[in-house]
């Protein structure tokens, strides 16, 4: 690839011939609005605010889809710019239902930010505003198409990223909005509920579906016991809420965090994921003794769950059984822990965070009921976290650090590393190679698997005399052409792990959101990943069936992993999901 040398508001810089107009521009420190653009997601110059002036080009010139050439002179910042871009936005605006105080995205809206930085102080453009309608019928996601400004980042990522499709734009003109098939809820078409369109969106347009309020009464009931149980992704996140830089690991402070909200106790998920690994890594030791189905899919992206239900029913007897780390614990919670601390199963209200919106839809599956109980009561993402401790007066940056409750807060490095895409696979590994050869790993790290944040990564293991062909796929879009293999059978694995969203946990629909420049110009997922791995070298336990806690549990109480009382409490089954059979 070469380079070309072009003029940016006077500067003369160099940049790769590859480049945008407006790449170019932030290497040269001019700092182009934009609304509807996403790096290598959403190129299309819809929104009109990157506009720029080029020498000898005739009006002005998107610059997020108009590549550099050599010579060019390019102007960001004219009169005449400034007023084409506030008459832009002024238009949008007058479409925009703008309840700023009380929307979701208050404080972190990219249109909010733009309105401030463009310095609108009034809107000439008033009349007819677009119908509004609001879909909320799914445990998940919330759409609102009256905070909408058609930028397509969420159907872009829907159907170009995830390969999923289940919004577009539908109708033309002041009637345009962003839809589904026959206008349904995102609940009755085939959305994964991954939340990834949430983290596209610049505006309020989607969000999560609120849960906050639920806890908040749990927590204020007296005979409520309340556990909250945090997943391995939210310690690297939570903390970019409070501004700490990406990627920070803020384990301490949030569980001190979390029981200053008033809760009874506070325990790690990533026991929970000890467990799934014990679940899942001996159903896949007995898939491949047996002969079983092969190859065995990894089932605790929910997200991944409901896409593999809706686009691959033939295919669900690949999925193990095995439930995800924190329906597996809080199944645990309700029964092994009630009986051992004396507590009424049914006054115990377990609540969730995650950093998934998925998570919310799979805690109401009738599947993750044991004895018509629910596993789960209520699942909150990493926001809606921080959202409680802001309510509270909670800051992190200003509390000392507390560590998760026992008997249950004991957990591996194999659990921490649940969060990032391959994490879960290295974990199996640790586990399935020593039940298998009987033998201690000289090193626990699978660098095979690890590496790959966007797409599929191929790796064979020497397991004893065996290799072990392994595949490690996060993205829908991804997971949708490994199943295409395995459908058509041309995947030679014993073994997938399938992570809903792109870069797996660190990256869910419900962790922290950022502006497109920010996502544009630092690796997110890539920070947060790197944590989680920093996590998992200084725990001292690193192998899930060396967890103290999980071998207690099972000589007391489960008998051995994959026995009947195991799968009674920690498994699960799948179902076809249908649509549109009217």
């Amino acid at each position: 690839m070469g380079t070309v040398k072009l003029t940016i508001d006077g500067k003369q810089i160099e940049v790769p011939s590859d480049y945008t107009i407006l790449e170019a521009a932030r290497q040269a420190g001019s700092d182009v609005p934009t609304l509807c653009h996403l790096k290598n997601i959403n190129k299309i110059g819809a929104c009109r605010m990157c506009i720029v002036e080029v020498e000898g080009s005739r009006g002005f010139i998107t610059s997020c889809t108009t590549p550099v050439s050599d010579g060019m002179v390019v102007k960001t910042n004219t009169p005449a710019l400034r007023d084409a871009r506030k008459v832009t936005l002024e238009l949008l605006l007058s479409n925009h239902r703008r309840e700023c105080l009380t929307c979701i995205r208050s404080g972190n809206c990219e249109l909010q930010t733009l309105s401030k930085k463009l310095n609108v102080d009034d809107i000439e453009f008033q009349g007819e505003m677009s119908e509004r309608f609001v879909d909320d019928l799914s445990p998940s996601i919330v759409r609102d198409t009256s905070k909408c400004i058609l930028c397509k980042r969420c159907v872009a990522t829907c159907k170009n990223i995830q390969k999923v499709g289940a919004i577009d734009t539908v109708n033309r003109g002041f009637k345009a909005k962003i839809g589904t098939a026959l206008d349904k809820s995102l609940n009755d078409v085939p959305c994964s509920l991954c939340g990834q369109c949430i983290n596209a969106c610049p505006t309020g347009a989607l969000h999560e579906k609120d849960s906050t309020k639920e806890v908040w009464a749990a927590i204020d009931d007296p005979n409520k016991y309340v556990i909250f149980q945090t997943a391995p992704a939210v310690r690297a996140a939570i903390g970019e809420e409070f501004g700490y830089p990406i990627g920070t690991l803020v384990t301490g402070k949030m569980v001190a965090g979390l029981k200053k909200l008033g809760v009874n106790k506070v325990f790690d998920t990533n026991t929970g994921a000890d467990f799934t690994i014990m679940e899942e890594g001996t159903e896949l030791i007995e898939r491949i003794k047996g002969n079983g189905v092969l190859p065995m899919v990894t089932s605790c992206s929910p997200g991944w769950v409901r896409f593999a239900e809706s686009y691959y029913p033939d295919l669900l007897d690949h999925l193990s059984s095995a439930k995800s780390p924190h329906q597996m614990f809080g199944a645990i919670l309700k029964s092994y822990y009630a009986e051992k601390e004396g507590i009424n199963p049914d006054d115990i209200f377990v609540v969730s965070v995650m950093p998934c919106v998925a998570k919310k839809a799979e805690s109401k599956r009738e599947e993750m009921k044991v004895n018509g109980r629910a596993d789960v009561d209520a699942v909150i993402t990493t926001r809606e976290a921080a959202r409680m401790m802001k309510e509270a007066g909670i800051d992190l940056r200003y509390i000392d650090d507390e560590s998760f409750d026992n008997p249950m807060g004991e957990a591996s490095g194999a659990g921490a590393i649940f969060g990032t895409t391959g994490g879960v696979m290295e974990a199996a590994l640790r586990t399935v190679s020593e039940l298998m050869t009987g033998k201690e790993l000289e090193k626990v790290e699978f660098e095979e698997v690890r590496g790959e944040l966007n797409g599929i990564k191929e790796a064979t293991v020497k397991i004893g005399d065996m290799d072990v062909k392994l595949a490690i796929v996060n993205g829908l879009g991804n997971a949708a052409k490994i199943m295409d293999m395995v459908r058509e059978g041309k995947a030679p694995y014993h073994f997938i792990e399938i992570m809903a969203c792109p870069g797996g946990c660190v990256n869910g629909g419900g962790q922290p959101i950022h502006d497109a420049k920010t996502r544009d110009t630092v690796d997110i997922p890539g920070l947060r990943k790197k944590a989680l791995y920093e996590a998992d070298k200084n725990l001292p336990i690193r192998k899930s069936h060396e967890n103290p806690m999980i071998k207690k549990i099972y000589e007391e109480y489960l008998e051995k992993p994959g026995s009947e009382k195991a799968h009674e409490l920690l498994h699960t089954h799948y179902y076809e999901r249908k649509y549109f059979e009217e």
